[in-house]
C-alpha cells in the first residue's frame, strides 16, 4: 500500500484567522493538483513562549485551532508537534527533512514571515531555495492585508481584549469561538426562566474584555440559539474572582449539563456590573436579550 503524500502548511494558526485562510486554501489547491492531502502542522504551544520565556495568550487552544481549520476550511489531517527545547535548538534544515520524511510531505506552504531552527534561522525564502534543491515544492504566501493593515493574530488579540469583536470577527472570517463542556453554574437561568450554560476558557487562552456580549450558541446536533453571554466574575451573585462564561439561550428550553456547546461572540453589549438585587439583574438581563434580538435582527443573513 502506498503511503498517502501530503501537501503540508506549517504555522501555529492562532485564530485561524483571514491571513491563515490564505495558506489553508493554497494548500488544497496543491494537494488537489498533486492527488495528494491537503495537511497542518502546528506546535502545542507557542513557540515564544520557549524563545522569549513568556506566554503568548492564545486567541484558541491548540483543540480550538484544529476545530476551527477543520470547520472553516475543510482540512481534516492536522497534525501537531511538541515545541520542546530540541526542537527549538534544530538546525532548521534537520528540521525540515525531518518532517518531510516523517509526513511523506511532496509540497510545503508557509506565510512569509514563517521561520523555523534554531534562531529562526530557516526563513521563509531559505525554505523555498532549500526545497528547491530537494525536489520539493514549496510556496511562500505574501502577508493578507485588510484596511491596509496586515492581519495577524497579535492586533485580533489587541481588538478581542478591547471587546471589539465585530472589528475581530472581520480579520479572523468567522465569530470568535470558544468550545467547552457545559458546567454546572449557579441555576440564575432556571428562576428567571432561561436556560443557561456556564463554559470557561482553557488555560493560556486569552480572555475577552469584561461584560455582556450577543452571542450564538451551537449544540452537538446542530442547533443554533442567540444568547446573551457575560464574561467576567458574576459580582451580583459571587464574590469569587474566577472568571467564567455564561450564556443565556433565548428560546431554547432543556438541560444540556455535560454536553458540548460553541460559543461565538458578535457584538458587546455592555460592561460586566454588580447589581443591588437578583431581580434588577434579571430585568437588564432581559434588557440585553432585546438588544441581542434586534442585533440578530438587523443583520440576518450576515451571521448565518
Amino acid at each position: 500500500m502506498t503511503e498517502i503524500k501530503r501537501v503540508i502548511t506549517l504555522g501555529f494558526f492562532d485564530g485561524v484567522h483571514i491571513g491563515h485562510g490564505a495558506l489553508l486554501e493554497r494548500a488544497k489547491l496543491r494537494a488537489k493538483e498533486l492527488d495528494a492531502a491537503p495537511s497542518v502542522l502546528s506546535f502545542d504551544v507557542h513557540p515564544d513562549n520557549l524563545v522569549f520565556g513568556g506566554e503568548v495568550p492564545l486567541i484558541n487552544s491548540a483543540i480550538g485551532r484544529e476545530e476551527l481549520i477543520r470547520r472553516c476550511y475543510g482540512i481534516d489531517n492536522v497534525v501537531f508537534m511538541h515545541f520542546s527545547k530540541h526542537v527549538m535548538r534544530m538546525p532548521w534544515q534537520e528540521f525540515i527533512d525531518s518532517i518531510t520524511e516523517e509526513l511523506n510531505i511532496c509540497w510545503i506552504v508557509i506565510g512569509h514571515d514563517f521561520c523555523c531552527g534554531y534562531k529562526g534561522a530557516g526563513t521563509a525564502e531559505k525554505i523555498r531555495a532549500y526545497c528547491l534543491e530537494k525536489g520539493l515544492g514549496c510556496d511562500v504566501i505574501p502577508p493578507v492585508m485588510l484596511d491596509g493593515r496586515v492581519v495577524s493574530s497579535t492586533y485580533i488579540r489587541e481588538l478581542i481584549l478591547k471587546g471589539e469583536m465585530e472589528e475581530a470577527n472581520r480579520y479572523l472570517g468567522h465569530p470568535h469561538t470558544l468550545a467547552d463542556t457545559v458546567h454546572s453554574g449557579y441555576h440564575l437561568g432556571t428562576r428567571m426562566g432561561t436556560p443557561t450554560i456556564n463554559m470557561r476558557f482553557p488555560e493560556g487562552v486569552l480572555v475577552p474584555r469584561h461584560g455582556v456580549y450577543a452571542a450564538k450558541v451551537f449544540l452537538e446536533n446542530g442547533e443554533s440559539y442567540i444568547a446573551v453571554t457575560n464574561v467576567g466574575v458574576r459580582p451580583t451573585v459571587s464574590d469569587g474572582d474566577r472568571i467564567n462564561v455564561e450564556s443565556h439561550l433565548l428560546d431554547y428550553s432543556g438541560n444540556l449539563y455535560g454536553r458540548q456547546a460553541r460559543l461565538e461572540f458578535y457584538h458587546f453589549i455592555r460592561d460586566e456590573r454588580k447589581f443591588s438585587s437578583n431581580e434588577e439583574l434579571f430585568a437588564q438581563i432581559r434588557q440585553d436579550a432585546e438588544t441581542a434580538r434586534a442585533y440578530f435582527a438587523a443583520r440576518k443573513g450576515e451571521t448565518a
